[in-house]
């Protein structure tokens, strides 16, 4: 920074301590454009031009006495005296020699164009500091061209100063009016193919070990205001590879029109439902957020265009919504499980809080909105700020995690969920609603409440890393995007009966018709749901494993299958395999379509119940005829779930497998011959009783000797922490648990293997 403060700065002059100079935003630019991260050239018309601005006219005391007289907490008051100052400036003089730099600036910021399309931003002093950062405070305007369009943003943007939402939030915040002032960064336009934003740490868990992506197609303004939903992303920051990704389609978008500005567009049919970013881009972005977090010694939250495949990042802030000392009710989950679940969103802000449902469709509206009531919207813009204050929670029907609903709701630490997409159709005003901002769900009425403490904040110790793979149980593909983001290593049961069943048709009723393939193309389909949801981790999937009483259930069903009197020791898994290939077949199909068309290799499979060995060595003939081979990126897994897996151990690992996984639940009733569902003799049921913890030590131990992997994926393992104690002493290589017990069992192994260590 120059001795004497300039008027016109350009980027590669300015560094983070600069902001009085250039505010949080220009500060910002100009410290990534001279660290190294590719941002699009430009300048800063400094705050001290503003101030210049103001002076000049004789300001000062006139917008005093105005604001004197305006009650800000009165939303019709302040939206009078925003005007009244807002004209005030937009008609100012403003001072020759300012003039003249800013053009001079202009004409020298792209050789060879003498009038580039810019884009106009807006930097307060007070703005994108670690302790306040609202987003949407003050206005930017993209696709100025031409030196007389240029002073005319310029102008627009220090009156956006003086916005109503502006106004309040200083007073409110207790700052000066006249201590936060106004720099205005102009920087070249990126013509954005995507646009979105990146965060060093997950705002919404606090969990410091992920970066989160969240991206659109075209300008980044719909994604903020809730009009579209972005893909979201999560990426492990030590070994930068993805954890989850959460696809959504997206049918509008918002794109440049020189000179109109922008408009809204539909997305190209082949675009509607493709990913937005590469996993390279998703990576690449990662790659920037940690490098700028690591420069600037705190989380940050990152804002990047993509023109012609470059990635720009166009500004960066603080996340300041981590350490909220917000006072919520303290609630467990525990307590919410008997109310009634009525609406699904995204999570967005951490919390449960509850309260009268009060729906409101504009900022005209926000009146209604009391202290301790539920705010319900389509979507929120920055006017609704006073009402989001008050309110004890926020839904919104739009929006993602970055969307202004989401950001605004974790500064304030109220929890909030977004894109509903049906609540404020589904919820009645004056309703009483818990709204739980941790996993997006709604419940009607409140649980008993409980006294005022802290919201959670991150702590290292919840997610801990562990030696022994902590993997989840599941199903339904509905489910994969939203387990994805949590913290499984992947997924070790992966149960096909959800998929068939929602197929709904026997599958050989649709071999008999000629609909084999499509039988196949539904299934892979389905299977996509996981593989591509949950990133780079494993997926274990397991072959159907269909009873004959349920698969009669299936449309067409009793034309094939024969009516037993024990299903459960009947015509089932291995066996099924090897008595008619033809279903099989269509599975396998459905597993190379998805490994090999699609490239998802990290899709492996896993057969249920095999009796016997020789039973083992034909089901392997069958997968490797049909082009499946065992390799470093496709295992063969075996369920262990009957005595003779046990016994026989040995012999099964030399016919050739990768891992196997112990079915706790069906080998725990084969060995005390024991039904778990009947009433009569279920308490007899019991996975720690003597003869069942010998065949789980025999299995985990000679697996480690023979050089395999050994999981368990029964509900033992979510039941008893002491059980799994002895698992991971013996040496078990993962766990695999329902998705709400994964955290839990995270922490329980990782304080066994920080006992075993010392």
């Amino acid at each position: 920074m120059p001795n004497t403060p300039a008027l016109v700065l350009p980027f590669s002059k300015i560094r983070k301590e600069d902001i009085p100079l250039v505010g949080g935003k220009g500060a910002n630019l100009g410290e990534m454009y001279n660290f190294g991260i590719p941002v699009p050239d430009g300048f800063v018309i400094t705050a001290q031009a503003y101030e210049k601005m103001i002076e000049h006219n004789a300001l000062q005391p006139v917008i005093r006495e105005i604001i004197r007289q305006t009650e800000v907490t009165n939303q019709k008051q302040l939206e009078k005296a925003a005007i009244k100052i807002q004209r005030l400036i937009f008609t100012a003089d403003i001072p020759k020699e300012l003039v003249s730099e800013i053009f001079d600036s202009y004409s020298k910021l792209k050789p060879g164009d003498k009038n580039p399309l810019v884009a106009v931003r807006s930097s307060a002093t007070a703005e994108d500091l670690p302790d306040a950062s609202f987003a949407g405070q003050q206005e930017s305007y993209l696709d100025i061209k031409g030196e007389s369009n240029l002073i005319q943003a310029v102008r627009r943007a220090w009156g956006s100063l003086w916005g109503a939402r502006a106004i309040f939030y200083r007073a409110t915040k207790g700052y000066n009016h006249f201590k936060v002032l106004l720099a205005i960064p102009v920087q070249l336009m990126v013509q954005s193919d995507v646009s979105g934003v990146v965060f060093s740490v997950n705002p919404v868990t606090g969990n410091k070990n992920h970066v989160v992506v969240e991206a659109v197609w075209g300008l980044g303004d719909f994604m903020v205001q809730g009009v579209v939903n972005p893909d979201h992303y999560i990426v492990n920051k030590d070994e930068f590879t993805i954890h989850s990704r959460q696809p959504v389609s997206q049918t509008i978008m918002e794109v440049h029109d020189y000179p109109s500005g922008v408009k809204k567009v539909k997305v190209p049919k082949n675009k509607i439902f493709a990913p937005k970013l590469t996993d390279e881009q998703v990576i690449n972005l990662a790659k920037l957020s940690v490098k700028v977090h690591q420069h600037y010694f705190f989380p940050q939250d990152s804002e990047f265009a993509i023109e012609n495949g470059k990635i720009f990042l166009v500004q960066t802030r603080p996340i300041t919504t981590l350490d909220s000392n917000r006072a919520v009710q303290k609630i467990s989950e525990e307590q919410l499980v008997n109310l009634k679940q009525v609406v699904q969103g995204e999570p967005a802000s951490f919390g449960i809080g509850f309260g009268k449902v009060v729906k409101i469709k504009a900022a005209k509206e926000i009146d209604k909105v009391q202290s301790g009531d539920v705010l319900v919207t389509e979507m929120t813009a920055p006017d609704f700020v006073p009402a989001m204050k008050r309110a004890s929670a926020i839904i919104t029907d739009k929006g993602g995690q970055t969307s202004h609903a989401a950001i605004v709701s974790r500064e304030l630490g109220v929890p909030a969920v977004v894109g509903t997409k049906n609540a404020t159709k589904i919820l009645k005003n004056d309703q009483i609603v818990t709204v739980n901002g941790a996993t997006g769900t709604i419940y009607l009425g409140v649980p008993e409440k409980g006294k005022v403490v802290k919201p959670k904040e991150f702590k290292e110790e919840e997610y801990p890393k562990t030696a022994t793979k902590i993997y989840v149980n599941l199903g339904e593909p509905d489910l994969a995007s939203v387990v994805a983001q949590g913290n499984s290593d992947g997924v070790g049961l992966l149960r096909a009966e959800f998929m068939v069943a929602e197929i709904g048709v026997h599958p050989k009723k649709m071999i008999r018709e000629g609909k084999g393939k499509l039988y196949t193309e539904k299934l892979a389909e389905s299977l996509m749901k996981f593989t591509h949801s949950f990133g780079d981790r494993p997926i274990v999937y397991r072959a159907t494993d269909f009873k004959t009483n349920e698969y009669r259930n299936l449309k067409g069903g009793q034309d094939f299958e024969p009516i037993e009197p024990n299903p459960m020791l009947g015509f089932r898994g291995c066996y099924r395999y090897i008595s008619d290939e033809s279903v099989f077949n269509l599975e396998l199909e459905a597993i190379k379509i998805v490994r090999n068309k699609y490239g998802y290799k990290n899709l492996h499979l896993m057969i249920p119940f095999v009796r016997t060995v020789d039973e083992l060595i034909k089901v392997k003939r069958i997968i490797a005829a049909a082009g499946l081979t065992r390799s470093n990126s496709f295992k063969l897994w075996m369920m262990v779930e009957i005595p003779s897996n046990v016994i026989l151990l040995d012999d099964f690992i030399s016919a050739g497998i990768d891992g196997v996984s112990i079915g706790s639940n069906d080998l725990t009733m084969l060995i005390l011959g024991t039904d778990r569902d009947n009433e009569t003799v279920a308490v007899e049921f019991d996975e720690r009783n003597p003869a069942v913890l010998w065949a789980l030590e025999h299995v985990v131990k000679t697996a480690a000797k023979r050089g395999i992997t050994s999981s368990l994926c029964g509900q033992a393992a979510s039941m008893y922490p002491d059980l799994v104690d002895k698992l991971v002493t013996w040496g078990i290589t993962s766990v695999s648990v329902s998705p709400d017990a994964v955290d839990n069992t995270r922490r329980v192994v990782a304080g066994i293997e920080k006992r075993l260590l010392k």
